[in-house]
C-alpha cells in the first residue's frame, strides 16, 4: 500500500466486463511530508474519495481481491481516505 494525493478523474465510456460503474481516479504518490514520490497511478475507486484527499491505495493481487467472483482487470484500488496520520519522531511530527 502506499499513501497518495488524488489529483484528477479518468472517464472511460467503453471499459473491460466487470469495470462498467466503477470510478477511476489519477492518484500522486506522496511521502509523509506530502511531497511527490514517484509516478502516477489510475486507481479505482468505490468509496468515493476526491480530487484533493489523500488517500490509501493497495495495488496488485490484493487490489483484484476485493472483487470476488469477477476477474476485473484493475492493478490499483483506494482503500482508504486519510483524515489524518502521525509520524513519531519526525521533524513537524508529534511526538
Amino acid at each position: 500500500m502506499f499513501l497518495g494525493k488524488v489529483i484528477g478523474s479518468v472517464w472511460a465510456t467503453q471499459k473491460e466486463n466487470g469495470m462498467e460503474n466503477l470510478k477511476l481516479m489519477v492518484v500522486q504518490p506522496i511521502d509523509w511530508r506530502g511531497e511527490e514520490s514517484g509516478q502516477t497511478v489510475i486507481a479505482a475507486d468505490r468509496i468515493g474519495a476526491g480530487i484533493g484527499e489523500q488517500v490509501i491505495v493497495s495495488r496488485g493481487t490484493p487490489a483484484r481481491i476485493l472483487f470476488t467472483g469477477n476477474s476485473v482487470p484493475i492493478d490499483a484500488i483506494i482503500v482508504g481516505i486519510v483524515d489524518s496520520f502521525e509520524v513519531p519522531g519526525a521533524a513537524g511530527g508529534e511526538e
